[in-house]
């Protein structure tokens, strides 16, 4: 689409009467004094927290104990916290002109010392080919390597320069000639003269989040290098390129399958790039109006399941930050009130910006881009993305997602035909979603974790027997239906599960959600039902009891239930406390129909 365009519009032309300022720096008072209040305490505030906190040491060790301990967090921890850090009071010193510069100079020479900006985690390329981690446990300085964090540093420091240009320069002008010299050594020539990353597309297809994230931050680091029109013009052109490969692997209807928690670094990354094109363009590279695009930046948006939770298969966390802003600036760029409301309410603060990765242009795009007045919008209707094969129905106060796809999506959990239900906003029925990365997560052993096993989601298990990984065990014969989906699941399990079909039908109304099962096996086989479940079960004469809701069950099940303490620190910021997974076990036969009705509790008053 991009690369289309530009046949016909060189970017040399595009280039006359744009802009390579992105953000207003420090010495333009009337900006950054114009900012609201609120965000200016902030800033001030969470610059004294980080000047309290001495700039940590990024050791050979901590980057080896990747390998030797499965640690990532051994190097992210010092790694990240020199970026919030300098990001912090990087803008502080924007919103406080008398502000002090040595410990900003003291975070930009440490990390311009650094031997690497990419993390221990990421620190091979997978290409074909490519050496294991265990041959390369430390950086090889001679080769470098852009991944996702070395394109966010060279960001920063972009910005950095940017922002406090002058005040460096009035320290030493070799502050800033270091930094340009950094990033075009260790991003900007790289860029241009290797096709091996593997995010560029060339060499592998299967793109991901990695392409828009990695490019927007790129972007950043060319607008700003004062290089000649004619350099940037080809830099653009190439990314241009990249970013359509990257369209070309996502499916018309704009579904993300590494889940909403990543439209932060997938679509919305993508509106990253298309802003920055937009405003070096002068506004002549524009592509609002195309109807993938609208999707991608309407897919949060769809899969809402209310309340600031969202229908989190695969690693989405079930309450992830997005970011505000994006949502509502994507929204008001379509049109589309739905989507700016829920940007509107999900602003966030500062540090959430930060915290989450350090995205010093997320922080700066927020404090600089004033809510909007919140349209009234429809009340959510319900969502059905053909190619993603996911579904959300509301009726009353019920939301139900369910999804048919495949088990090797991005992400992906062994989860074909799982489903998640709430009630007026609570979760009821649930997916457990993402733990803290290790070494494990995206190695041979993913399928050790307890979290992304098919046996922890609320799917059959035939004769012992759950879902397999890989794209070929797939949902079959995908159907929306007016109050949900019917899918056949035989194709998710292994042949030796002995399954002829496995027809599994939702349908929701007012009343709850009716989960009917019927299979059809090569031999008669004990089958087990799996819930997970937010509250404590009781079990009573064929009826689950949770909290607020009611599971009626078939005759001649046997009910067992097992509480899952949540101890991952990542996944008990969604489930806090315990979670609770329910086993109701039936008899052995060939063929079977089992009907489950979720309904609200008898007791609720």
């Amino acid at each position: 689409m991009l690369t289309e365009f530009l046949r016909d519009h060189p970017v040399r032309e595009l280039l006359s009467g744009g802009t390579r300022v992105l953000f207003p720096p420090a010495e333009d008072r009337r900006a950054w004094e114009g900012i609201p209040e609120g965000y200016r305490r902030e800033i001030r505030e969470l610059a004294g927290k980080y000047a309290a906190v001495a700039w940590p040491a990024r050791t050979a060790s901590g980057f080896l104990a990747f390998v030797t301990t499965g640690s990532r967090r051994a190097d992210e921890d010092p790694y990240f916290t020199r970026r919030r850090k300098l990001c912090a009071e990087v803008l502080d010193a924007c919103v406080d002109p008398d502000a002090g510069m040595d410990d900003i100079v003291d975070g930009i020479w440490m990390i311009c010392e650094e031997s690497t900006w990419v993390i221990s985690a990421h620190n091979v390329n997978p290409i074909p080919g490519a050496p294991a981690a265990a041959e390369y446990p430390l950086p090889d300085i001679r080769k470098p390597y852009v991944d996702l964090f070395c394109a966010q540093t060279g960001m920063i420091l972009s910005l950095t320069a940017s922002l406090l240009g002058k005040r460096l320069d009035a320290v030493s002008p070799l502050i800033r000639k270091r930094i340009r010299e950094e990033i075009r050594r260790r991003i900007l020539r790289p860029f241009m003269a290797t096709d091996d990353f593997w995010w560029m597309g060339f060499q592998r297809k299967d793109l991901n989040n990695w392409t828009p994230w990695i490019l927007s931050n790129i972007l950043v680091c060319a607008v700003y290098d004062p290089m000649p029109r004619a350099k940037l013009a080809d830099l653009l052109e190439r990314a241009c390129g990249m970013l359509d490969r990257y369209l070309d692997t996502l499916p018309e209807d704009g579904g993300c399958d590494e889940g909403a928690g990543y439209w932060n670094m997938a679509g919305g990354a993508l509106l990253d790039c298309l802003e920055i094109l937009e405003k070096v363009t002068g506004g002549k590279m524009a592509f609002r109006q195309d109807e993938k695009i609208r999707n991608i930046m309407a897919f949060p948006a769809k899969m809402e399941m209310g309340g600031g939770w969202f229908a989190n298969f695969a690693d989405c966390d079930a309450r992830p930050f997005i970011s505000g802003e994006r949502l509502e600036t994507a929204g008001r760029m379509l049109g589309d009130p739905a989507l700016a409301a829920l940007g509107i309410r999900m602003r966030g603060t500062v540090a959430a910006q930060l915290n989450d990765t350090p995205h010093l242009t997320r922080a700066l795009d927020l404090i600089f881009h004033a809510p909007a007045e919140a349209a009234q919008a429809a009340e959510p209707g319900d969502t059905w993305l053909p190619d993603l094969q996911v579904r959300l129905v509301r009726r009353g106060g019920w939301t139900l997602a369910c999804k048919g796809g495949h088990n090797g999506e991005c992400h992906n959990h062994n989860d074909v035909g799982s489903f998640i239900l709430f009630r007026n906003g609570e979760p009821a029925v649930v997916d457990a979603g993402n733990m803290v990365y290790t070494a494990k997560t995206f190695s041979a052993e993913r399928y050790t974790l307890w979290n992304v096993q098919a046996e922890w989601h609320n799917l059959p298990i035939i004769g012992g027997h759950a879902q397999k990984q890989g794209r070929d065990h797939a949902a079959r014969n995908v159907k929306r239906t007016p109050d949900g989906m019917e899918l056949d699941l035989a194709g998710a399990y292994g042949e030796d599960a002995g399954i002829g079909s496995l027809k599994r039908t939702f349908a929701l109304d007012e009343s709850g959600l009716k989960l009917t099962d019927e299979g059809l096996l090569r031999e008669a086989q004990e089958t087990e039902w799996i819930f997970l479940l937010r509250e404590k079960p009781e079990w009573e004469n064929g009826m689950i009891r949770a909290g607020s809701l009611e599971i009626r069950c078939p005759e001649g099940l046997e009910f067992s239930a097992e509480e899952k303490p949540v101890t991952d620190a990542r996944m008990a910021r969604n489930w806090p406390g315990s979670l609770w997974r329910v086993h109701l076990r039936g008899r052995k036969t060939d063929r079977f129909r089992m009907e489950f009705v979720f309904s609200a509790s008898g007791r609720e008053a």
